[in-house]
């Protein structure tokens, strides 16, 4: 389906876990490069992709969202500030679990110049975003994994929001 290794390893992981991903044009004004969310799909033009690993992010967005949300939302699905935050961890838990350079989504054109700061804040065992994800049902922060019974980020319990 796409032409990039990376690419296609991306894509797969996020159609497997339930968020539809398809080939298809983007156009230009699109919040990233060659992705346009179309009612809780991923639709991919790779010739205008410019990080693979934008894909990771945007598919947080999604999932940190209700099914209701995600089969309504339409290209800008940043709306509030924690949802921000819990796709930040979602990103991080996604890359990890895909065994991914941090880089790869917290690139040096992204995030407003603070990829640095973010790779270094979860590299170091941060939890930022994460009692979101916790309370969301998707994972546990590590101090509750236990009590809770659930897997400790970033390791996740489930990878969409009901």
């Amino acid at each position: 389906m796409f032409e990039n290794p990376l690419t296609l390893q991306i894509t797969d992981f996020i159609s497997g876990i339930g968020i539809p991903v398809r080939a298809g044009e983007a156009p230009d004004n699109v919040i990233l490069p060659g992705i346009l969310i179309d009612k809780g799909t991923l639709v991919v033009d790779e010739t205008k992709l410019k990080y693979p690993g934008d894909l990771l992010h945007e598919a947080g967005h999604l999932a940190v969202m209700t099914s209701t949300q995600r089969n309504a939302s339409y290209n800008d699905v940043s709306k509030n500030a924690g949802d921000e935050i819990a796709t930040l961890a979602w990103s991080w838990a996604a890359l990890v679990y895909l065994n991914l350079p941090p880089e790869v989504v917290f690139h040096p054109d992204g995030y407003k110049g603070e990829s640095d700061w973010l790779i270094d804040i979860f590299s170091n065992g941060g939890t930022m975003g994460v009692p979101l994800l916790q309370w969301m049902g998707l994972t546990a922060e590590p101090s509750k994994a236990e009590q809770l019974g659930w897997k400790a980020f970033p390791r996740m319990q489930r990878w969409l929001r009901e």
